[in-house]
């Protein structure tokens, strides 16, 4: 399950964010008449629609997982969960058929109407996305029923829906997807400026994400802090692991890096009474340690910790160097002359990924031993089919080769746009497949 949803995430964060700035450029071609930028939501579009399709896929295995995997949870709470898992699949639909009509109207609709056929397309995308994070957020903060006699009863699937912790949790995950994308694809931009192409083309396509990812990056920080706050009163086990610490301490000091081994904190650098501050809002409130957690309900200390930090530093990175882009733009240096900032840029994208693989991991990890907190154990929550590293193995195979199929068909497509062709209804299109040899689109 960890692989598939690790996997899956990525495809719907350009399901979240990409909309938007498709959004963006083909407004700035329609309103002022940029041809470039016209050309550019074209484009962005058709990839948009080769990962939509492969998230169809990944989408459909984590349905069947659900079930096979976790009849301890889907059992006993499936009339909890239904009502945003139904929600999710009537989002799936909505966005696959405007993005169809969309991609299918381009010089067949009136240009306004036409752009405005993205606005659903990207709602439905927000809408679904918001639907499993509340699945997430319910499983952290459950709501929405009794246990009587260990039978689930009075069940309200709205108030399960929008549990105490869904519009934070939501923010943060829907400010992470602007984050990916955003320096994914003026990643992709860099390398091109890397490589001499430096045409108002790959300067337009590098600055729009930017922009977004800008803005992500600095309001990321914020949320998280909220949250955190959040994380503080509702489940202290978990801020524990993420501070590192093992005894309950007022005020707690900021300890980055280190490892815990037979109880004692080793290798950590610790700023005094920062931890205070960023746990608790305060620079005296104590810091709970996991002296006052049960000894069967303490997540797995490391990982939660490691994992937490390489999500915040890395977020504190890619927020520094936003600031320093705009700070440069703002006293007339363009950066993007340098050679130095293209390829941090184009790494960005793939770190912003990882810290945001390391927050889910925190998050899930962190939670540990429960599914759904203080209410049911992961141990009784999960499946005893003991063919279970079959599915595994038949899960990487599967996985693997929808990332090969990805990975071959967008450079597919790069590649034909850059030899100049201009209509691309499909990476192996018959137009493409017919055509004499040297007319540029074999």
């Amino acid at each position: 399950m960890a692989l598939s949803l690790g996997w899956h995430i990525i495809l719907a964060c350009f399901g979240v964010a990409l909309p938007a700035m498709i959004f963006v450029l083909h407004w700035r071609g329609v309103v002022k008449g940029d041809a470039e930028a016209l050309v550019l939501a074209q484009r962005w579009a058709k990839s948009s629609a080769v990962l939509f399709a492969i998230g169809a896929v990944s989408g459909t295995v984590l349905s069947f997982e659900m079930g096979l995997l976790w009849p301890g949870l889907m059992g006993p709470f499936g009339d909890v969960l239904g009502l945003p898992f139904a929600f999710e699949g009537l989002s799936f639909f909505v966005e696959a058929i405007f993005l169809g009509i969309y991609l299918y109207g381009w010089g067949r609709m009136p240009p306004r109407a036409h752009l405005l056929t993205i606005l659903p397309m990207a709602l439905a995308g927000v809408a679904g996305t918001f639907s499993v994070l509340s699945v997430n957020a319910w499983m952290n903060n459950p709501d929405g029923f009794r246990i009587v006699d260990g039978e689930v009863v009075d069940v309200d699937p709205w108030a399960a829906m929008f549990n105490d912790g869904v519009f934070l949790m939501f923010a943060h995950m829907w400010v992470a997807a602007f984050m990916v994308v955003g320096f994914t694809v003026a990643g992709v931009y860099a390398v091109g400026m890397l490589r001499g192409r430096t045409d108002r083309h790959h300067r337009l396509g590098f600055t729009v994400p930017f922009g977004f990812a800008t803005v992500a990056a600095l309001v990321q920080p914020l949320i998280g802090h909220v949250l955190g706050l959040r994380v503080a009163e509702a489940q202290p086990a978990k801020l524990a692991a993420f501070e590192l610490a093992e005894t309950t301490e007022q005020p707690a000091p900021l300890r980055l890096g280190g490892l815990l081994i037979d109880g004692e904190v080793r290798w950590a650098i610790d700023i005094p009474k920062i931890g205070s501050l960023i746990a608790r809002n305060s620079f005296d409130k104590p810091v709970p340690g996991l002296d006052q957690v049960p000894p069967d309900q303490v997540p797995p200390v490391n990982i939660t910790h490691l994992a937490f930090q390489s999500m915040v530093g890395i977020g504190t990175l890619l927020a520094l160097a936003v600031v320093v882009f705009w700070v440069a733009r703002w006293r007339r240096r363009d950066l993007t002359g340098s050679r130095w900032f293209l390829r941090f840029v184009a790494v960005s994208g793939p770190l912003a990924i990882i810290a945001m693989e390391a927050g889910w991991v925190a998050t899930e990890v962190g939670r540990q031993p429960w599914v759904v907190w203080q209410v049911l154990r992961t141990e009784d929550a999960a499946t005893d089919n003991p063919y279970l590293w079959w599915t595994l193995a038949g899960t990487v195979v599967v996985y693997t080769a929808m990332t090969v199929a990805a990975y071959v068909v967008l450079r597919s497509m790069a590649r034909r746009w850059r030899d100049g062709e201009a209509d691309l209804p499909s990476p192996y299109g018959p137009d493409a497949l017919t055509a004499p040899a040297g007319d540029g689109r074999r």
